[in-house]
């Protein structure tokens, strides 16, 4: 059987070829100018989708990795403040140790008195400290406005405490403003001592520790009684006598009680009170140094007030100055973390951007080659279909 092709389906199958082969071509100019193998869903669906998915977790690791940057930001800036805090109250603690020298005048210790109160001022500045876009560094879960305010009595927090986190889990924004400025631990962190009822010429120490098991967490009292030259003392538990009653007492001899120890030094007066209340958290840092300030403003106080307050005050200075150090050991971890995350997010970026190229990027030299190949053999088509196109009934009959 013989099958006769006509002249209009052999050309028309010809131009099929041609614009096959110059679809191609065209697809094969575009990935080389491009550089994607995959420039539509079309061209490679399964590529196409993991280029996607791809893409996708990139995007999240570059929003990941924009928090971290606002994270390292804002906790450099804390952990810097924080230096410059611990510097100011390093100057504090030495202005309080002057302040014990039995030499000093009044007006001398008054102008320690005065150096603190400028401290004061200086720290509260630093705790107000904004990161230059909208927060401030202390302002805990969010304050519109300066957190601190120096109120008539005492500073006062105005905000939300906590801390306030970025996207990435850890990670921190601002620091508890309150938790570090007004909450440090009264007494030794413990217990706390103090001179309740003072006329003799003693001074209490800020006690320690002897045994932790023994702790009851009560409030003591202890009473001094002086008869006929001598000097004893009994300890009350929460207002009722205990086995310590009527003890001689030698000064600088610790008086321990149920895992507790406090010194006094000097001589008791009659019916003098020293108690040893259960420690809190909540002596502020501003209220510390106007405290300090205003005792050593105070003229005429006698030698046992002066060294008791350089004592007490010595005393919350460096409980204060311990919190400030573990805020700033906090802001360093937290540092460590953003370090840690943003390494661990840049490989994750890297990783997906791996991904995505290897899904949808083009063979260079093999995109070259598949271009000359199918560049010659549009040429070829082209010739050939020159060649056919003349072999037509009239160009015979033309000749």
């Amino acid at each position: 059987m013989t099958t006769r092709i006509s002249t209009a389906n052999a050309f028309d199958s010809s131009i099929d070829q041609l614009m096959t082969r110059q679809r191609g071509l065209a697809d094969s100019q575009m990935q080389l100018t491009s550089g994607k193998r995959v420039n539509r869903a079309s061209d490679d669906p399964a590529a196409a989708a993991r280029a996607e998915r791809a893409l996708a977790s990139a995007q999240r690791s570059e929003a990941s990795l924009r928090a971290v940057e606002a994270s390292r930001v804002n906790m450099s800036m804390t952990e810097g403040t924080l230096g410059s805090v611990t510097e100011l109250m390093q100057q504090a603690r030495e202005a309080m140790v002057a302040a014990g020298n039995a030499s000093y005048t009044d007006a001398e210790r008054g102008n320690l008195g005065n150096a603190l109160m400028a401290i004061r001022s200086q720290l509260l500045g630093l705790a107000n400290s904004a990161d230059g876009a909208g927060r401030y560094v202390f302002g805990g879960q969010g304050s519109s406005e300066p957190p601190f305010v120096d109120a008539p009595g005492g500073v006062q927090f105005r905000g939300a405490a906590g801390q306030l986190a970025s996207g990435e889990p850890g990670l921190m924004l601002s620091m508890d403003g309150p938790g570090i400025w007004l909450s440090a631990p009264t007494g030794n962190g413990v217990f706390e001592t103090r001179a309740t009822t003072s006329t003799g010429t003693a001074w209490v120490d800020a006690g320690s520790v002897t045994d932790p098991s023994a702790l009851t967490g009560a409030s003591y009292s202890v009473q001094f009684s002086v008869a006929a030259g001598v000097t004893t003392y009994s300890v009350l538990m929460n207002g009722a006598a205990t086995a310590f009653t009527n003890v001689a007492y030698q000064a600088g001899k610790a008086i321990e009680f149920d895992g507790m120890a406090m010194t006094l030094q000097g001589a008791p007066g009659n019916g003098d009170v020293f108690d040893a209340l259960p420690s809190t958290r909540s002596l502020s840092a501003f209220d510390v140094l106007g405290q300090a300030a205003a005792a050593l403003n105070t003229p005429l106080r006698t030698a046992a007030q002066i060294k008791q307050g350089v004592a007490d005050n010595l005393r919350d200075l460096d409980a204060v100055f311990g919190q400030f150090q573990s805020a700033r050991a906090a802001a360093g971890e937290a540092l460590n973390r953003i370090e840690g995350s943003g390494a661990r997010l840049l490989d994750a970026r890297l990783q997906a951007n791996t991904e995505q190229s290897q899904a949808e990027d083009l063979d260079m030299v093999q995109a070259a080659s598949d271009f000359q190949r199918r560049q010659t053999g549009y040429d070829a088509a082209l010739k050939s279909y020159s060649m056919v196109q003349r072999l037509s009934l009239f160009q015979y009959l033309n000749v």
